[in-house]
């Protein structure tokens, strides 16, 4: 099983000009303790729209990775997202899903990939090919390669460690956020022309 707060801290490490958006809850947490960034989007309320937004990204930033951190819990509750981002197929844009079978924001349930679901094969299925499952944590620096390349959609279902992680709490007024974050890509963008 993969540690989920060293597995996404190298993913987030030299991350250069990356836009990231961290889905409903733990995925939120970790990506915040790995470092607060500007172009971080923390989705704190939307549960199953982290997928869409970084489609949304992916469209509009096509020079940039676009990585989406999210749970299993969360994509579950957005599967329909793997059917519209096939259509699209954008090569800067990254899904990954820290996968610990356990709905960790109210009480640790299990979900469906506790009882079998396959979220990577259900990638597959939609239409995206680069969509696997890790298991090591010596996977995870080839996995951070891949998220910089740009080389396609990929989809990568992490198995996390059951359990719960200490809370590690970015901002969570979603105007602030969202205007954070739409100023520092403005600001980037300026930058580079």
């Amino acid at each position: 099983m993969i540690e989920r707060r060293p597995a996404v801290a190298e993913l987030l490490k030299d991350r250069g000009a990356a836009l990231v958006v961290a889905g409903l809850g733990s995925a939120v947490y970790d990506v915040f303790a790995a470092g607060d960034h500007d172009l971080n989007f923390y989705d704190w309320g939307a549960m199953g729209s982290a997928a869409m937004v970084g489609l949304g990204l992916a469209l509009s930033c096509p020079e940039r990775p676009v990585m989406v951190f999210t749970g299993d819990g969360e994509m579950l509750m957005g599967l329909g997202a793997f059917s519209t981002i096939a259509q699209h197929r954008p090569a800067n844009l990254s899904i990954v899903i820290l996968d610990n079978e356990q709905y960790a924001e109210t009480g640790m349930q299990k979900t469906a990939t506790g009882f079998g679901t396959d979220l990577a094969a259900v990638a597959r299925a939609c239409g995206l090919k680069d969509a696997s499952v890790l298991t090591r944590q010596d996977e995870i620096s080839a996995l951070r390669s891949k998220l910089h390349a740009r080389a396609g959609t990929l989809v990568a279902v992490l198995k996390i460690r059951p359990g719960d992680q200490p809370r590690t709490v970015p901002e969570r007024e979603g105007t602030l956020i969202a205007s954070r974050f739409m100023r520092s890509l403005r600001t980037a963008d300026h930058a580079q022309a």
